[in-house]
């Protein structure tokens, strides 16, 4: 009679990783791996009923983590609205700097803040490897693009220098399609174009069709900034984001030091408390914690994905220059929203 019951009362057997021990519980019901006498481990709780009837999996008790994707694109938001805030905290820094020594300090802060972290986290140096792609993000996002896009400032508004850099997305996803061999599929590039033709399009109509000394500065930062936003998605898989961002903001410490004693030595300094907050901001929030969470997003949802969301970075900075510089916002600019919003949602949900 006991020997009847224990072969009918249901079983429970804990499969885990840390076993190559095989368990069987009544009649057939085997699994790979588990713990039996109780002993807990991460995996999955299969219940076999003893008689022979299937056994049905669940998983282990515990608090499940955000889907990856869906992390991977808050990332990936929270760093174009950091990104939305660069522009009108330029035109506030240079209040108080020149171009030069704007970009050159907010450069040398940005990696000492950077390299702070490096220390206080013990982070080894990075392989040897990976210092040619360090040294391409540098290049690229730490100095071309802020430098460029300072000097675009000088003769072009905020808004109008916003929409241009709206063509970031497509030439991301042209770049680390060429970088990194991976095509996403036709849908996606259709609405990466038409977004970028509704920006575009926009951008011309704000200048009467003609292109600036500005605009030229500023299809430079494009390409820079691309090739920095490609190399360090790359990288982003391969090493946590901030030590991507922190390493080559270190690596251009020694550099971006000797500049900021030169420069400021060189273009008169007005400080006022918009100089001051401007330069803060694109120190600390665009250049060191914006760049963090983006390359956290672009290592989870890949970077054409996570480039596309950057259409929505030049309404963002639209909104920005109307509350923060009082510039006007142009009537096409909800217009140019919606058909922005749209192709975003399409290459959020197109195959890549």
């Amino acid at each position: 009679m006991r020997a009847q019951d224990s072969a009918t009362k249901p079983s429970t057997i804990t499969v885990g990783t840390t076993s190559p021990a095989t368990a069987t519980a009544g009649a057939g019901v085997t699994a790979t791996g588990a713990t039996v006498a109780g002993v807990a481990t991460t995996g999955t709780s299969v219940t076999g009923s003893g008689t022979g009837a299937p056994a049905t999996a669940r998983p282990a008790s515990g608090s499940q983590a955000p889907a990856p994707r869906t992390r991977g694109t808050l990332l990936a938001l929270l760093g174009v609205v950091s990104f939305s805030l660069t522009f009108p905290s330029t035109v506030w820094g240079l209040e108080s700097f020149g171009p030069w020594s704007l970009v050159a300090v907010r450069s040398t802060l940005a990696a000492l803040i950077a390299g702070a972290f490096l220390l206080a986290g013990r982070v080894p140096l990075p392989e040897r490897r990976h210092w040619a792609g360090l040294a391409v993000v540098a290049g690229g996002v730490v100095i071309g693009f802020p430098l460029l896009t300072t000097l675009a400032l000088q003769t072009s508004t905020t808004s109008h220098a916003a929409v241009v850099v709206g063509l970031l997305p497509l030439t991301t996803a042209t770049v680390a399609a060429i970088r990194t061999g991976r095509r996403p599929s036709r849908t996606f590039w259709f609405a990466a174009v038409s977004g970028a033709v509704v920006v575009l399009g926009f951008t011309l109509q704000q200048s009467g069709g003609a292109v600036s000394t500005g605009d030229v500065y500023l299809f430079g930062a494009l390409l820079v900034c691309a090739a920095g936003y490609t190399e360090g998605g790359r990288l982003a898989s391969l090493m946590p984001g901030w030590q991507v961002i922190g390493w080559a903001l270190v690596l251009c410490l020694p550099l971006m030091a000797v500049a900021s004693a030169v420069t400021l030595s060189i273009e008169p300094v007005h400080l006022n408390a918009h100089g001051i907050i401007g330069l803060a901001w694109v120190a600390a929030g665009s250049t060191f914690f914006g760049l963090y969470v983006w390359y956290r997003g672009m290592a989870e949802i890949g970077i054409p994905k996570a480039s596309q969301l950057q259409l929505s970075q030049p309404l963002l900075t639209l909104i920005w220059s109307v509350f923060l510089l009082g510039e006007s916002l142009p009537l096409a600019a909800p217009l140019a929203a919606v058909g922005v919003l749209v192709c975003i949602a399409v290459t959020q949900r197109a195959k890549s």
